[in-house]
């Protein structure tokens, strides 16, 4: 038990993590490999993606494009039941999706007589997604990738997911061509991603980069970005839970450990306002883990980056709280909503005992796809806006209001010793106002 303070809060901390500090970055192997890599696909194309398919998946291929048909086939093997959740949890991720839609207004105004100031939403036209394969074929980042880039209007979106134990993920190929994806490539990592954003002979190069992936993945899409755009840079998945006395002990060391199975590197956190409720949390987790299914990462994951602290009150646990920023923030407290008005950097909020954030990964409808290693201070998660480019445009019809601005912008380029700029104002203010032309008098 060490008592401690962070940022003015008191707090008392029943488990620390046995590792601190982690990397922010890349480290440098990961960096250098994915330097060369994508050099490497720049310099040989499709020869180069294979070659990296090859080793590191072990899928020889003349092409990773799948067929209408090898699509067809991977639908049917997939179980009925199957086929019909994914649909139903797509029309969820799209009704969150249209409903982000609809709160992008575009506008026209009118500042002055003839001036006319507007804004335009216009849809990214080609988007590469990765669906990550590896342990746990994430299928439902299809729904979270695909489906929210076609709701944006994206006219074309390229997606790829591995194989995994060179078997055909046929449930995420399902997710993939349910969710609207207009190309579905067998290829991971990488390869992947360099395909997707450079382009080889028989890839058309994207114009953004969406979805999750390993620690290669990741530093692929920051090597990547911009040359292309990116949802975000994302780090391992995190939780973190402000409980009350009256949160249940047992299913929050179960919400723990549903985000720490996703890897060794999860952080865990639970900021508590009741000890007894953060010691039988922990005492549940130790008994929970003996036989897990998934404890090969979760066990690790809570040994190495797991916390307990136990707070005086609530404002001092949504203050600890806010110093994570973490990706995922469940509130199992008797007014969970408070959460709302009393934190603010967070990527996403998990209100109430009935709510977790399994949901909000496999079925609710909102995207997973969130910050992480404190991102969230300053963004937010992949949403149907990150597809969609809010452009201005404007048009000055008004003779007299253009020669005011044509003065103005003289006056106000001048200051700046932009003479350019002031002659392009200059000609307007003389051609629609009463304003004569004398740039010998602003030379500098």
């Amino acid at each position: 038990m060490i008592e401690q303070t962070s940022h003015s809060i008191p707090f008392t901390t029943l488990k620390e993590p046995a590792k601190r500090h982690a990397q922010k970055g890349s480290a440098p192997e990961v960096r250098e490999a994915v330097a060369s890599a994508l050099e490497d696909i720049r310099q040989r194309g499709d020869a180069a993606v294979r070659d990296y398919a090859i080793k590191f998946d072990k899928h020889d291929a003349e092409t990773y494009r799948l067929t209408q048909e090898e699509i067809d086939a991977a639908i049917a093997r997939v179980p009925e039941q199957t086929r019909e959740d994914i649909k139903y949890v797509q029309e969820q991720v799209r009704r969150v999706a249209e409903a982000q839609l609809d709160s992008l207004k575009e506008f026209e105004i009118e500042t002055l007589p003839g001036v006319h100031i507007g804004q335009k939403n216009v849809p990214i036209t080609d988007v590469g997604a990765y669906i990550p394969g590896g342990k746990y074929p994430l299928l439902a980042s299809a729904h979270m990738t695909i489906l929210t880039a076609k709701v944006a209007g994206v006219q074309r979106v390229a997606a790829c997911t591995p194989k995994i134990q060179g078997e055909i993920p046929d449930a995420t190929i399902a997710a993939m061509h349910f969710a609207g994806a207009d190309e579905i490539y067998l290829l991971g990592g990488i390869q992947a991603v360099g395909a997707m954003a450079i382009g080889t002979e028989t890839i058309k190069p994207v114009n953004m980069l969406a979805g999750p992936g390993n620690a290669f993945v990741a530093e692929a899409k920051r090597q990547l970005f911009g040359e292309v755009g990116i949802d975000l840079f994302a780090g391992p998945t995190e939780v973190l839970i402000v409980a009350d006395e009256t949160a249940d002990p047992f299913i929050t060391a179960v919400d723990l450990l549903s985000q720490a199975e996703h890897g060794p590197d999860s952080p865990a956190v639970l900021i508590s306002t009741s000890r007894e409720v953060a010691e039988q949390t922990a005492k549940h987790i130790d008994e929970i883990l003996v036989d897990m299914p998934t404890k090969d990462f979760a066990e690790p994951a809570w040994r190495d980056w797991g916390e307990i602290h136990v707070v005086e009150n609530l404002d001092d646990a949504y203050a600890l709280a806010d110093t994570y920023a973490f990706e995922h923030v469940q509130i199992l407290t008797k007014e969970p909503r408070e959460a709302l008005e009393k934190m603010h950097d967070y990527g996403a909020l998990f209100l109430g005992e009935g709510t977790c954030v399994s949901y909000g990964d496999k079925s609710i409808g909102t995207n997973h796809v969130l910050p992480t290693r404190g991102a969230a201070r300053y963004t937010g998660g992949l949403w149907v806006g990150k597809y969609i480019r809010s452009v201005t445009y404007q048009e000055v019809t008004n003779p007299e209001s253009s020669a005011f601005f044509g003065e103005l912008t003289g006056r106000a380029a001048r200051a700046e010793r932009f003479e350019g700029h002031a002659r392009s104002g200059d000609v307007r203010a003389a051609k629609y106002g009463d304003y004569t032309l004398s740039w010998t008098d602003h030379t500098f």
